[in-house]
């Protein structure tokens, strides 16, 4: 029988790593760590280990879960790094006591052949999670009601509270995160291996390891300050049950939900629920954190009361414990959640998966690079959607670019300089994206902005991979330089707070507003769109010279044009 690495390498039952990439291989059956805890079955795997479902030797026999952490580094500074992590999520742990949090038991180390590994116990729940439910109720056609929704966030609202009351955030809300507990029918929330503690002088924590940011959260739940540069709030974790929440009573995956080229949630068409709900998720799901609810105790406040109701999920539930393979995962089964690397800004994605940021594992991924791989993601997934778009008059000619970064070997590096910021100190990647998160611009727009400039004044390198190599070093420092350029011109544009915040949603229906408000002499001093789009290229142009009038793309410069237009007509 073969036993599978997370990238799906087949080995040999028996080996303790494997033979191709020498990732540790999953514990077998009946294995007994640190003389107590004997191994059952495999729970789940991510990028930093696998769960599994033991038994305790001392305690009659009792059931437990073992969480392995097992960071693939070789360097003995590094290991140290991930040990002194592992003991901090430990002790972080060690301060939960909530009857709908697993209980934590120990924290072990324990050698397996060569490498260290590092183990956490919990309790074992009984149940199925809810994203069970979820695929449950999509093989008949049906979602959890709206009064059940409604129920849940406020069996769950009051676990948010008590974790943020020691400022403490999970960073993994999800439905595969939250078991309906059989003895009680009450929500648990379980994975806490990505627990964060919030600094108090700081308000958000990053986590540090091996000089990478390391990011995580589930693509579709996480909020985009989240996934992008890896600050988390309270209020992420408040975003992030709203995504539960709407998948839930939709019966839909979060990408069937958003629409990532617009940046807004398909309220009334793929989402239909009661007027006040709506007002709650919504605010839930703002996109600055700010502007969301900032406690649990406050949803709570604005939430419908609850109802005694029962139907949907007793349904799934009676399915499910018909047929237990759907909750019992085999240690060697190829498909086994996987993590994997996720980084699709503040929304949508296909399959729910547990993913853990694979920085450790298999994929470098310092906070430079991450704009690259955001922008990939992105740019495969939506970028090829649409041919072009219509000109109005002479205004515009849609020209659409792709930024697709596949794996091509270029021969040698030019040494480039940017002359425009020679002798000016630029600000490193965190400062840029910083300051463009205080602008509140969509730091997906931006980054696509940044690659598109990158590569036009540098088109020899289109197809290459920025890595964290040394040789691509001097590429690191001018894609930098070219962000840091791009938002001194964006500042320099003195744009409003609504201009900002819209960059990334203008669209042709917006000149078409206009002209036909000019029409109607309601566009101010503008007797035509002619006059807009001329006074509106004077700023333009100087601020972003060598882009051609009207063949802008709109998702990259158009959408900054649009901006500096809106500001002209008072954001009409």
């Amino acid at each position: 029988m073969s036993v599978y690495c997370s990238k799906q390498h087949a080995n040999n039952n028996g080996n303790s790593f494997c033979t191709q990439c020498g990732e540790s291989l999953p514990l077998t059956v009946g294995q007994v760590i640190n003389n107590r805890y004997e191994i059952g079955r495999i729970l789940g795997q991510g990028g930093f280990g696998r769960s599994y479902l033991a038994i305790d030797r001392q305690k009659a026999r009792e059931k437990c879960v073992l969480k392995e952490f097992a960071p693939q580094v070789t360097k003995k500074e590094d290991l140290q790094k991930a040990k002194e992590l592992f003991e901090r999520e430990a002790n972080v742990l060690k301060k939960i006591k909530h009857p709908q949090i697993p209980r934590f038991h120990e924290s072990i180390q324990a050698k397996i052949g060569t490498k260290d590994f590092f183990f956490l116990v919990q309790d074992y729940v009984e149940g199925a999670n809810y994203y069970q439910l979820f695929e449950q109720l999509q093989t008949q056609g049906k979602s959890l009601s709206e009064e059940e929704v409604i129920n849940l966030l406020h069996k769950i609202l009051p676990i948010l509270s008590y974790i943020h009351s020691l400022d403490i955030v999970h960073r993994d809300i999800s439905p595969d995160n939250l078991i309906l507990r059989q003895g009680d029918n009450l929500p648990v929330l379980i994975d806490f291996g990505g627990v964060k503690q919030l600094p108090a002088y700081q308000g958000f924590w990053q986590t540090k390891l091996v000089g990478n940011g390391t990011l995580l959260g589930k693509k579709g739940y996480a909020p985009e300050e989240q996934l992008l540069q890896g600050k988390v709030f309270k209020s992420s974790d408040l975003y992030s049950l709203a995504v539960t929440a709407l998948v839930l009573v939709t019966g839909k995956e979060p990408h069937l939900l958003y629409d990532s080229y617009n940046g807004t949630w398909y309220w009334g068409k793929e989402i239909k629920v009661s007027p006040k709900l709506t007002a709650v998720l919504k605010k839930m799901l703002a996109y600055k954190p700010s502007d969301r609810y900032q406690t649990a105790d406050q949803v709570i406040k604005d939430l419908p009361p609850p109802t005694s109701v029962s139907g949907s999920v007793s349904t799934a539930i009676h399915n499910i414990n018909t047929n237990p393979n759907t909750m019992q995962p085999s240690v060697n089964n190829k498909n086994t959640h996987l993590s994997r690397l996720q980084t699709m800004v503040a929304a949508p994605g296909k399959k729910v998966y547990r993913t853990t940021h694979m920085a450790l594992q298999n994929i470098p991924m310092p906070i430079w690079l991450r704009p690259f791989a955001v922008t990939f993601t992105i740019t495969m997934g939506v970028g090829l959607i649409g041919g072009g778009m219509w000109a109005l008059g002479h205004f515009m000619v849609r020209s659409v670019t792709s930024i697709s970064l596949p794996k091509v070997e270029v021969p040698g590096i030019p040494s480039i300089n940017n002359p425009t910021n020679v002798g000016n100190k630029n600000r490193s990647v965190e400062e840029v994206f910083n300051r463009v998160q205080e602008l509140e611009i969509s730091q997906a727009v931006f980054t696509k902005t940044v690659d598109e400039r990158f590569y036009a004044i540098r088109p020899g390198l289109r197809g290459r991979v920025l890595t964290d190599k040394p040789e691509d070093r001097v590429l690191r420092e001018q894609w930098n330089s070219t962000a840091d350029e791009l938002l001194k011109k964006i500042e320099q544009a003195n744009l409003s707070q609504i201009a900002r915040r819209k960059i990334g949603n203008y669209s042709i229906e917006d000149s078409q507003k206009w002209d036909r408000l000019a029409k109607a002499g309601r566009l101010g001093k503008y007797r035509s769109f002619q006059e807009l789009r001329e006074e509106t290229y004077q700023k333009f142009d100087p601020l972003f010279p060598g882009q051609v009038r009207g063949k802008l793309n709109q998702q990259t410069f158009m959408q900054f044009w649009y901006a500096i237009a809106s500001d002209k007509v008072g954001n009409r």
